[in-house]
């Protein structure tokens, strides 16, 4: 007879002790086999169910179980498991009442396909079969939601589109006058950080003026609107995609295809005219932020004359460069738009989703930004201007 003793605590503590006589291994467990207490590793177990020779039989000595909970019932389970696999007869009359009962009910009734949680390894061009599946159906969706949306804008421009003009002014005074505050602070920063280059390094040439040149252009040109871009896409865009798609976690876009009204013209299309109708005269907004940055570090750290530094700013930025300004911000506003509605449209039912396409909604807007920012400067310098 062999003796092994397993796993040593406290006297309240599960314990087990494997013992093994005449080919038979019994499992003597005592303590509580509660949830809340550490249970003892079964590796000892299994070591004991692939020793040589196999044992005959396995068998439980719980009379000193003081108490059990399902936690106890899975253990067990999985050593029966162990036993199946070596083929190793088990006697159950050992455990607690009840339990054997309820043991023999979980192995004849199947495991439900699909509920465990499995990782999959799927091949290398199954991977990009799914891929390219999925890259297919979304810009199938996108180009469904860009001709909704031209649908949308033709029913407008004939008068007959659908959507609240009180919700409208709403939607219109939240893109702007709310969003003045973070303009400000941005815009005014961006030309500060601006002047403080130029500064840098006109200083050694003793052409601080030019600082003003180098906001001026900068933030009229592009930084204003790229700024305001980003700022609307990360407070308006999002807010577009929570909006939309919390509503459809509700069913409310449901209701309104239910009623005979059209969501794209009824949700969608006050959002972007909204935001395109904002997003140039905040764009004015921050390009005179950013200005006001940069006069603030040319007269007050390069003592520039300030009259001098407006008149030179009023002359070094040509007329041309605020209208390209004002062509990025109104694009920006079409692709933030459509961008937060998009993905708010398109979310799923659950509160993950909304999260999801939240994010999504900044992501693709950022990215928007940045690419249509690229292809205008392009075009720009085709065009010459």
């Amino acid at each position: 007879m062999t003796y092994q003793k397993t796993q040593t605590a406290p006297a309240d503590a599960p314990r087990r002790e494997i013992l093994t006589e005449n080919g038979i291994l019994t499992l003597r467990l005592t303590g509580v086999w509660r949830k809340d207490r550490p249970f003892p590793d079964i590796q000892p177990v299994l070591a004991a169910l692939a020793a040589t020779p196999p044992p005959k039989a396995l068998r439980f000595d719980t009379a000193g179980v003081a108490g059990w909970d399902s936690l106890f019932l899975t253990q067990c389970r999985a050593i029966l498991a162990l036993a199946g696999e070596r083929r190793v007869d088990v006697d159950l009359s050992g455990l607690p009442d009840g339990t054997a009962s309820l043991l023999e009910l979980a192995q004849k009734v199947p495991e439900r396909q699909g509920a465990a949680r499995k990782t999959s390894h799927a091949p290398f061009l199954e991977r990009m079969g799914d891929l390219g599946l999925g890259l297919y159906q979304a810009t199938g969706n996108l180009l469904e939601f860009v001709g909704e949306m031209t649908l949308a804008c033709l029913a407008l421009a004939r008068g007959k589109a659908v959507f609240q003009r009180s919700g409208l002014v709403a939607l219109m005074y939240q893109a702007s006058i709310e969003a003045l505050p973070i303009v400000s602070l941005i815009s005014l920063l961006v030309g500060l950080i601006l002047a403080f280059v130029g500064a840098i390094q006109l200083s050694q040439f003793g052409a601080q003026i030019y600082v003003s040149t180098i906001v001026g252009i900068a933030m009229v040109r592009v930084m204003g609107a790229i700024m305001t871009g980003i700022i609307m896409a990360g407070r308006t865009g999002a807010a577009y995609a929570a909006e939309l798609g919390t509503m459809q976690v509700n069913e409310e876009i449901d209701a309104l295809r239910t009623f005979g009204f059209s969501p794209t013209q009824f949700l969608v299309l006050p959002r972007m005219i909204a935001l395109v109708v904002m997003m140039p005269l905040l764009c004015i907004y921050a390009d005179l932020m950013g200005i006001l940055g940069g006069f603030i570090v040319g007269v007050l750290m390069l003592n520039i004359n300030p009259v001098q530094y407006l008149t030179h700013t009023w002359q070094s930025v040509p007329l041309a460069n605020f209208w390209i300004g004002l062509v990025h911000s109104t694009v920006f506003g079409v692709l933030v738009a459509m961008a937060g509605c998009y993905r708010g449209m398109r979310c799923g039912r659950s509160a993950l989703a909304v999260g999801q396409a939240t994010t999504s909604a900044v992501v693709t807007s950022i990215l928007a930004i940045i690419i249509a920012t690229a292809i205008i400067t392009v075009a720009c310098n085709i065009i010459g201007v």
